[in-house]
């Protein structure tokens, strides 16, 4: 049988599977539905549109917390198009969560709800089923703050408004976007998130060091290969497990393995060598995370070593010691005008010698002030609480905006913003994103 026959098999009995979990959980979201709630019409005003699957739901679990505090002040929902998806958000979001699986119900939600503001977490391509909508803000939040390409995407101008971190986002999309006009379009809000990373540690605190180890997958592109399993993160963990005084928590990005098996086994190997160091050492308590919870690792670390990825920033913004993997890939893109021009930098031929470059992270005068420098550069005012202020102050400086504008547009004709093109899709688990 052909290489090409194969995989027009494998591809067609991926559909077929696909197709038939996804009426699986649409039957039994169905029923769930059935004992629902749903927001009354009329009273909603913020959502966050996430029309994406399972497998990229971390992109929106790490705005859970500011969004229940929002929610406070705005009446906020999260509209999901995936049955598998809002089964999940039932379970666990803070903020009602609604179903529109078609665009009529897209269509009839927006047309019975005061929508204000909507806002996106990532860069799906089913956003622009949203974005047709007027008289509405149409706000880009992101899923995290980071160097990498995806941040300077020549999508933001589909935005209205983008919500960035701080300086160091505003200058970098003055340096790669043309012709988009960062002042009046973007608002600096600091990293939210971080007045909430808290949660108790699985762990008995007894003086080792604790040593944060939090890879992103391996990429789907060169230019995006900035994983590191395969190529650091099995030698740093041997060299930590063998010290006896550090402790590792091992928390790789959800995808990991999804696209190179390679990767994927050494990632098995490493959740095996921390089960081996655990059996040999009852009080060694090395951590496999695989929770969907963030924020306690990131403020329990004494160090943490990450790849290019939005880790490096929700570590950043933390204050705390971090150490940044370079990718092996020479096509890996990476941005050296910011905080990776002057990071850390673990190499790959370099990770058996993981265990100095942590003692000196911890404790040299140098990388503390460098470290200081750059936690202000990205996110600025850090204090507990700041952020989270700056948050609902762009909110509430966009609900003005939204005021000024509807008085000025109060007599228009109101006309039909229809979709003729009821798009159906039953790929609901399909990989997608970032």
């Amino acid at each position: 049988m052909s290489v090409k026959i194969v995989g027009q098999f494998r591809t067609a009995r991926r559909i077929v599977r696909d197709l038939w979990r996804s009426r699986r959980n649409r039957i039994a979201l169905a029923k769930r539905l059935e004992r629902e709630t749903p927001p009354p019409p009329g009273t909603t005003e913020i959502v966050v549109y996430f029309a994406d699957t399972r497998v990229n739901l971390y992109q929106i679990r790490q705005w859970y917390a500011p969004l229940a505090e929002l929610a406070r002040e705005h009446p906020v929902a999260i509209i999901s198009r995936s049955p598998g998806t809002m089964m999940t958000l039932l379970d666990e979001a803070p903020v009602p969560a609604v179903y529109l699986r078609k665009v009529t119900d897209l269509e009839h939600f927006v047309a019975t709800n005061p929508l204000r503001i909507v806002l996106y977490v990532n860069q799906n391509t089913k956003n622009f089923q949203m974005f047709r909508y007027g008289r509405m803000w149409h706000v880009f939040i992101n899923h995290g703050e980071s160097d990498k390409m995806y941040m300077t995407t020549n999508q933001y101008k589909a935005y209205d408004y983008a919500f960035i971190a701080g300086d160091a986002a505003r200058e970098r999309l003055e340096r790669k976007l043309w012709s988009y006009d960062v002042a009046s379009r973007t608002m600096q809000i600091g990293r939210p998130q971080a007045d909430h990373f808290a949660g108790e540690t699985p762990y008995d605190a007894d003086g080792r060091t604790v040593v944060l180890y939090a890879p992103t997958w391996e990429g789907d592109r060169p230019s995006a290969a900035y994983g590191s399993i395969a190529t650091h993160g099995e030698q740093l963990v041997d060299a930590l497990l063998a010290t006896g005084r550090h402790r590792v928590i091992y928390r790789p990005h959800p995808r990991s393995g999804v696209v190179d098996e390679a990767y994927g086994n050494a990632h098995r190997r490493i959740i095996a060598a921390l089960e081996r160091a655990n059996a040999a050492d009852a009080t060694a308590q090395h951590v496999y995370d695989d929770k969907p919870e963030l924020g306690w690792q990131l403020v329990a670390a004494d160090v943490a070593i990450t790849d290019i990825s939005a880790m490096v920033y929700d570590r950043l913004a933390t204050g705390k010691p971090l150490i940044v993997t370079r990718p092996a890939s020479p096509y890996a893109e990476i941005d050296g005008t910011g905080y990776l021009s002057a990071c850390e930098w673990l190499l790959p031929g370099d990770s058996p010698e993981v265990v100095p470059l942590v003692d000196r992270v911890l404790t040299s005068d140098e990388a503390h002030d460098a470290l200081t420098h750059w936690v202000q550069h990205y996110f600025g005012d850090t204090t507990q609480g700041a952020a989270t202020a700056r948050f609902h102050a762009a909110i509430d400086t966009l609900y003005a905006e939204w005021n000024r504008v509807a008085a000025l547009h109060a007599h228009d004709p109101i006309t039909s913003e229809s979709n003729p093109f009821d798009e159906d899709d039953d790929e609901d688990e399909a990989p997608s994103g970032d």
